[in-house]
């Protein structure tokens, strides 16, 4: 299909009406897309125009309560096509709390963020005897939102059902209250049905379902998450295990341990995939793992409308610009894998011109042949890593980690190295493997750009540090530790840096940035380490057709509460519009312009009263107490939405 038609074909939807489920009192009647409407025709309707959010400050200890929750003091302004406008406030409404026992809709009661080994059983906390209790997550991230063209067999549902996928990354600590339990246990995933109220568009759990991740062989460490073209969770496997350091990896031992009862059992190479899930029309959802995308840090992916490219944010040091062009739409099981390569004008200047980008090819695979090659192959059966120069010019210096390594393919086993060993076989390609923590991705569709969050830019960025490496092309003269936000232009008509065509249009040409945060010499009354009304450490991002608005969530070790962000693209207004607990990470961040007429914006936190002596040192003493009153000593967290404060919103205004 052409350019032009892809656009047209992805852009159809944005002329609906837009409504937010602010619920609260409903309207005593709702227009077009709410199942109600005026039998009087002589008056055009007039429609939304634009919409803009009134910032929120930020809370500070006149107010400690404020700093110890969810706040949302901001305010959402719609203009409409009458030059008429309203404004709404907003609010937050959780779903459930990890560690809470919701319903099952099947009659009974499952543990939220509940952790459960490759059979399905429960993985018991026994740090504290004689309370021994299943272990949940304090830290809910990726989650995706959609309604289904099923049929749905969800029983109790009063509304209409809606869909939710969330996944859980890790949990900080054990019960105890010491034990470090990052990373040592299976990711669990669960399918929400939610029953959404066609008056008012609020949202409430019917069911609460467990995924079988047993397909995948469990999940490690799920990051972020986005919502594929055709309705699928794409989730993610960050900080894939090191194969060539696994014997002394005490962390993967744990996690081996308690997902399969034997510490050696797990094999590196089944984790740093893309792991994506159907939901079902039942509620349930069932998982695969696709294999073919490339083993990185994979923080998310954002699949382009043509349902065949994916670019992909890479939470490393060293880390590289990703792309993944599928061979067939709506299907990622094949397709062909390359990195970025930037030419000079890298700059953190949003008015520089910005740095062409190249496309290395890595390789082509399906997710099998790949599977069959995890399943079977050992590090040393790729290639051969050593950490001092060999002195051999058939080896290649590059940099992982921050270090530097040589490195040297076997023969005949490129494309083990481009799909299971991708970092260092992309750096031995010539990637620009400069970024540190690439995290959330999200694409313009309207104006073909991708925007990529950086929360730090450091080490590996910076000129002259040890794992900075100049023929990458990326280079900053000082750490900028508040981080900042690309924007790359999507091209048609590329080529790889072999001449060959790239199948898509939607490939990433030319990179700029769009956003940076302000790092503070000295830290503010409060103990911000960055400028609090700039971003932050920039994680979560997702963009919004309709509301042409860049959605921006925080995890920064450099504001005392981490916040969320609404960035209009035309106005170029930044406006804080949440703030989370102190010590909690801003996550779960995702916009879905349009369910049954309604608008949603979900937003989770995750760690809550994570203390750092360094940022929260003014804060802590006061704030302690209150974060564990509000999260279960500090062991639950929230998974909800941005709401309203009094009434509901109809973005379609009726006539007079």
């Amino acid at each position: 299909m052409s350019e032009p038609l892809n656009r047209r074909h992805a852009l159809k939807y944005m002329g609906a009406p837009l409504m937010l489920p602010l619920g609260g009192t409903a309207v005593a009647s709702l227009l077009t897309g709410c199942g109600g409407g005026s039998d009087d025709n002589s008056a055009p309707l007039a429609t939304y125009s634009s919409a803009s959010f009134v910032a929120m400050a930020a809370p500070s200890l006149a107010a400690p309560a404020d700093m110890a929750k969810t706040l949302v003091n901001s305010t959402l302004m719609v203009k409409f096509s009458d030059d008429s406008s309203q404004g709404f406030s907003l609010s937050y409404a959780p779903f459930f709390t990890t560690g809470e026992m919701v319903t099952d809709g099947k009659g009974g009661k499952i543990l939220a963020g509940g952790y459960v080994d490759f059979a399905g059983a429960p993985i018991v906390d026994k740090t504290v005897a004689g309370k021994e209790r299943q272990f949940f997550s304090d830290s809910p991230d990726g989650t995706t939102l959609r309604k289904l063209d099923t049929a749905v067999t969800v029983p109790g549902i009063k509304g209409n059902p809606v869909f939710a996928v969330v996944q859980f990354e890790y949990t900080t600590r054990a019960q105890d209250d010491k034990t470090d339990m990052y990373g040592k246990l299976p990711s669990p995933i669960a399918v929400l049905t939610l029953d959404q109220d066609p008056a008012t568009g609020k949202l409430t759990l019917a069911k609460y379902h467990n995924v079988d991740t047993s397909p995948a062989m469990g999940l490690w460490i799920t990051c972020g998450a986005s919502i594929s073209p055709w309705g699928s969770h794409l989730s993610s496997e960050e900080y894939e295990p090191d194969a060539f350091t696994i014997a002394s990896n005490t962390m993967f031992k744990d996690y081996s341990r308690n997902l399969f009862g034997d510490e050696t059992k797990a094999n590196p190479y089944h984790y740093g995939h893309l792991p994506e899930v159907t939901v079902n029309g039942d509620g349930t959802g069932t998982i695969k793992k696709h294999y073919c995308m490339g083993r990185i840090s994979h923080e998310l992916i954002q699949v382009m409308p043509d349902n065949r490219t994916a670019i992909m944010g890479d939470d490393a040091t060293n880390g590289g610009f990703f792309m993944f062009v599928a061979n067939t739409e709506k299907d990622l099981s094949a397709g062909s894998l390359y990195v970025a390569k930037f030419g000079a004008g890298f700059s953190l200047d949003p008015a520089a011109a910005g740095a062409p980008i190249t496309w290395i090819k890595l390789g082509s695979a399906t997710s099998a042949e790949i599977k069959a090659l995890a399943d079977t192959l050992k590090p040393t059966d790729i290639m051969d890593v050593a950490t001092t120069d060999p002195a051999d010019a058939t080896f290649t210096k590059i940099w992982l980690s921050g270090k530097v390594q040589w490195v040297r393919v076997k023969a005949g086993m490129d494309k083990a190295a481009a799909f299971l060993e991708t970092h260092r076989y992309a750096a031995l390609k010539g990637g620009s493997m400069a970024f540190t923590k690439m995290e959330g991705t999200t694409v313009n569709i309207k104006d073909k750009v991708a925007y990529s969050a950086l929360q730090n830019m450091q080490s590996s960025m910076v000129k002259g540090n040890a794992a900075w490496n100049a023929d990458y092309n990326i280079g900053i003269d000082k750490a900028l530790n508040a981080g900042g936000v690309l924007a790359h232009t999507l091209s048609t008509g590329q080529k790889d840096t072999a001449g060959t065509a790239i199948n898509s249009d939607w490939v990433p040409s030319l990179t700029k940035t769009l956003l940076v945060g302000e790092d503070l010499a000295t830290a503010d009354a409060l103990g911000n380490l960055a400028n609090p009304d700039k971003i932050g450490a920039p994680d979560n991002l997702k963009f919004s057709e309709k509301l042409r608005t860049l959605f921006i969530g925080e995890d920064s070790s450099y504001h005392v509460n981490n916040f969320v962000w609404a960035y209009n693209v035309d106005t170029k207004v930044l406006s804080r519009i949440a703030s989370m607990p102190s010590g909690a990470e801003a996550t779960g961040l995702g916009v879905v312009d349009d369910i049954n007429g309604w608008t949603y914006i979900t937003a989770n936190f995750q760690h809550p009263g994570d203390w750092v002596a360094s940022l929260h040192g003014k804060v802590q003493a006061t704030l302690d107490p209150l974060v564990r009153a509000n999260y279960n000593n500090r062991f639950g967290a929230q998974v909800g939405y941005l709401t309203g404060a009094i009434t509901s919103i109809n973005l379609a205004k009726k006539p007079v």
